[in-house]
Parts: C-alpha cells; structure tokens; sequence
C-alpha cells in the first residue's frame, strides 16, 4: 500500500522491527565509507552480550532484542569477514539491580561491548557501572537521556524521549486542528515521565490545548476508570499515551467497555501490543503512535528481515528487534573504524570505540545515516503509524 512520512518528520527510510535468528537471505546496514581510516586493522572474534526481559511481564521486549542481536551476530559471521562476534543473552526481568548481576555475569563470561539492556530503568542502572568499568554499551531500546548523561561511554540506539515528546506535539498540532488533548503517564518511570515532561512543553509552545493529565504507578496500572472519566469528561477527543504496551491494553479495554472512543496517541512503548498475549486487536484499530520502524514497509531491506524474523521466529518483528539489529551492526562499523582487534581488553575496545562513536554513519534498518552526538544520542528521527485491521500502516 502507499505509504508516505508525515510532515514532521525526516525524510529516511523506515523498516521492520523484531530480528530473526537464521532463515532467508537479508540486506545487511553498511557503514558509511565516509568513516575516517582505522589507525589499525580491525579483526577477530569478539565476545557481544545483550542483557534484556526474557521473562516476565516485559519480555516481548527483551526477546525481540535477544532476537534481533542474535540475526545481525549470525550474519556476520556467515558472511566470513574480518570480525566476527560470539553471543551471549542474559535475562534482567526489567529491573535495574537484576540487570546489574546480569553485566556482571557477562563481564565473567569475557564480554567486550555490549549491546543492551532493553529497558530504561535497567539502562540507567547499568550505565554506571560501565562507565566505572569502562565498558563499551549501546543501548538499543533505552530512551532516556538520564541513561547517557555524563557517560562518554555510552550511547543510544533508538530516538530520545525529548525527541518523542516533541515529535508526538508537533504532529497533533499540525494535523489534529483543534485537538483537546488528555495525558495518561505513569509518574515512577523515567520513560513515561521524559517523554510527558517534554510533550506538555512543547505543547505549550504549539498552543496545542491539554485539557486533562492522569498519573498511575506500577502498583496501580490495573484501572484507569477515573483517568479515563476525568477525560471524558474535559471533553478531550485525543489521549496521549506515553507508556508501555501493557497498561495500554487495559486503557483500551476500559475506555471501550464504557464507549469512550477518543483518537489514542502512543509512543515506541505500545509497540507489541498486537502480538500481546489475550488482548483483542481490534480494540486497537485506528491507535497512532511514533516509532522508527514499520513492518509493512515495502523496501526490500525490510521485506527481507521480516521474512527472515517470521520463518524463525514466527511472528512479526518489532521496533525493538530492529533497533538491536542496526545495534549489532553499528558496533562492528565502530569496531572496524578504530581498528579494534580481538585481543584487547573491554577497557582498551571501550576507550578506542568512543574516539569514533562520533565520526561513523551507519544505515539501518531504523535509520539512515545515524550518527551519534558526543552525548550519546543518535540522530534520527521517528515517523507516526496508525494501526489498520492489525498492521501498522503510514498515512
């Protein structure tokens, strides 16, 4: 079908989210050949670890990083070339002191980078013990700044949540003329809590009207009755929603059993919740939210990954599959730019890798020609899809 950007948001191509293991030839990401000479001959079997929720009530997540780190590692070393990677998973559960024995069973197992953790609570736990370390760590799904700041060390693989933020604004402004707008976050999650701070900004700035916020906790993310009456009755006609794809779920079956039908507005969290075990997709139709990656896509890059993703896997990839794909590849291209070999330590790789984070342009699967700030945001921007009869489509 045709699909086209939104106006907000850059021009690049988009693609397929969850990786798969194995099954079907794919198109690979490229560093760009614009990427200043090594000062040494890159090369070796390094050991990559990726740590994310296998298990649990976020593992859709921690899978599709699992999955999509294992496609990229497998193509690479079929592909015979200078480096090549071995591959280890560790399971955090999405909490941030599991995640920390997780790194540390990786970092006995030999790790040399790493590409992880999934979540960002985990991410910003971890990250400081890398940088104390001095471990190399891109994180392909942790959105939040508060997961790079102040850590030359570690850098992002997805969009910020200021960029989410903003971006989600931004286009409800411009293509939602007179939008009342409710907010529904969870206020103990740096995730949903960044991504808010940063929407109720810039909607400020737009004129955009905020007629209703509602705040949950973990501990109470089972019954958005009164959020959901509240916006009802401010007369918003459009709910932002910058959260996870579980309470999500339940926000779209509570606001249907009590007819409130307002245009639902997510960001990259919500992605997974058409495959989420006992939800009822068409409660979904007609959702939007942002997000890096679409699977119906129709270039081949894309088209091949979710072939490949579904022959192994079974299902169709997401976003976060996707970000850890390009995460794979963005390593190796930084690997390859400072020359790095096999037999350095994880400090020495750490310190050679973040003198080139800066300078190499990767495409991927997420992005074309990612580049990375000094403090470890990727350049990049999210394009908005709208849920139709179970897919993500582009308007």
């Amino acid at each position: 079908m045709k699909k086209k950007l939104f106006a907000l948001m850059m021009a690049m191509t988009m693609t397929v989210s969850l990786a798969a293991c194995g099954g079907g030839k794919t198109e690979t990401p490229a560093p760009s050949t614009e990427t200043p000479a090594a000062s040494g001959e890159a090369g070796g079997t390094f050991k990559l670890g990726t740590i994310g929720p296998l298990t649990g009530d976020a593992a859709i997540y921690g899978q599709a990083v699992a999955n999509g780190a294992k496609i990229a590692v497998d193509e690479i070393n079929a592909a015979g070339g200078a480096i090549q990677f071995e591959f280890q998973s560790q399971d955090d559960v999405a909490d941030g002191e599991t995640s920390v024995n997780a790194y540390n069973k990786l970092m006995d197992w030999g790790m040399q980078v790493m590409v992880g953790p999934t979540t960002t609570g985990a991410s910003i736990a971890v990250s400081d013990k890398v940088y104390a370390d001095r471990t190399i760590m891109l994180t392909p799904s942790a959105s939040s700044p508060d997961v790079t700041a102040g850590k030359d060390n570690v850098f992002q693989v997805c969009f910020t949540d200021p960029n989410q933020g903003t971006g989600s604004a931004d286009y409800i402004s411009d293509n939602m003329t007179g939008a009342k707008v409710a907010v529904i976050y969870r206020n103990d999650d740096a995730y949903s809590q960044g991504i808010r701070d940063t929407f109720v900004a810039e909607a400020a700035a737009k004129g955009l009207e905020v007629v209703y916020e509602g705040t949950f906790t973990a501990d109470t993310s089972t019954d958005f009755s009164v959020q959901l009456t509240a916006a009802q009755s401010a007369g918003a006609d459009t709910v932002f929603l910058p959260i996870y794809y579980q309470p999500a779920s339940v926000i779209l079956t509570q606001a249907a059993a009590m007819n409130y039908a307002p245009t639902f507005f997510g960001v990259d969290g919500m992605d997974g919740i058409l495959t989420m075990e006992g939800f009822d997709n068409s409660l979904a139709e007609g959702v939007m939210l942002l997000t890096p990656f679409s699977a119906d896509a129709e270039d081949a890059r894309t088209q091949n990954f979710v072939k490949a993703y579904q022959a192994a896997y079974g299902d169709i990839p997401n976003q976060f599959a996707a970000d850890a794909y390009d995460g794979v590849y963005i390593m190796k291209a930084a690997l390859e730019a400072a020359g790095c070999t096999a037999d350095m330590s994880s400090a020495d790789i750490c310190e050679a890798v973040v003198s080139v984070m800066t300078t190499i342009s990767v495409d991927g699967l997420t992005g074309q020609g990612m580049t990375w700030s000094a403090d470890g945001a990727v350049s990049k921007a999210p394009m908005a899809v709208v849920i139709k009869d179970g897919v993500y489509v582009t308007p």
